[in-house]
């Protein structure tokens, strides 16, 4: 059954109803070929799945019968909060789809010194647009439960200052050579701040920094290690940009999130 999103204040509980607006109608309409009275799957983004039935189908919106609710268990339990080094553009969309799968909770866009790609302020608002899409399709695709938040493209002194939102920062970084990933994450002192942290309605923010092609310059790899961030090695080998924001999410994700559970 396909899965589509609403924002909350299209959804009328007191008459058992939503409506659908925007996109997904001519989607819904025309590609999917959906009639009055098939179901289908929409989700609030608050981790709420309700199976509806179609009454209606007009231009611009269609109306919705709700049949059944259901809570979701698929959001982890901490919030994974990746710091992009601005990639190429065939390379972000990948990133995109695969950090959403992957379960991050935000996907921030960083300009660093070896970022290569220099967006035009006239087409930036454009190109965010498209990339909240790739991320909106990903999140229907895979079934989430929350729609990820795509920030940026911020300036990398700013990702600096925002990495104080979070309970732990880790970056990823080839010529590390005395941390290991997992060895960080299964440190006493690690654990004991994710623990404090969990609790069923704030969870812990974890902050993973990850490079553009080339990586971090040297100088922004002190930067983020001055500002508080452990250095970790994922590995022996090297891997590109968008291999490493994957694997370092999953291994995350394995250690204090969902991947791997029932």
């Amino acid at each position: 059954m396909d899965r589509f999103f609403v924002k909350k204040e299209w959804i009328d509980f007191e008459n058992n109803s939503m409506t659908i607006i925007g996109e997904d109608v001519k989607h819904i309409s025309k590609v999917l070929r959906y009639k009055v009275g098939d179901r289908l799957e929409v989700c609030d983004g608050a981790d709420n799945e309700f199976i509806c039935e179609i009454l209606e189908i007009n231009k611009d919106n269609i109306s919705l019968d709700i049949v059944e609710k259901n809570e979701l268990r698929r959001e982890s339990d901490i919030e994974i909060r990746l710091y992009q080094g601005l990639p190429k553009n065939t390379k972000m969309e990948i990133i995109l789809q695969k950090l959403t799968e992957s379960g991050v909770s935000e996907i921030i866009l960083v300009n660093t010194d070896r970022s290569v790609v220099n967006i035009d302020e006239k087409k930036s608002d454009k190109k965010l647009e498209r990339w909240e899409r790739i991320v909106y399709e990903s999140a229907k695709q895979c079934k989430r439960g929350v729609i990820p938040k795509l920030k940026g493209v911020i300036s990398f002194k700013d990702a600096l200052e925002d990495m104080k939102n979070n309970d732990l920062n880790i970056s990823p970084y080839e010529d590390e050579n005395s941390s290991g990933i997992k060895e960080v994450l299964r440190s006493d002192n690690v654990l004991s701040v994710i623990e404090s942290k969990l609790d069923p309605h704030v969870k812990p923010k974890i902050g993973i920094f990850i490079g553009p092609e080339g990586g971090f310059t040297e100088k922004e790899n002190l930067l983020i290690r001055e500002n508080g961030a452990k250095s970790v090695k994922m590995g022996p080998r090297i891997f590109r940009t968008e291999t490493a924001s994957i694997v370092a999410t999953a291994i995350v994700q394995y250690e204090f999130g969902d991947l791997g559970r029932v």
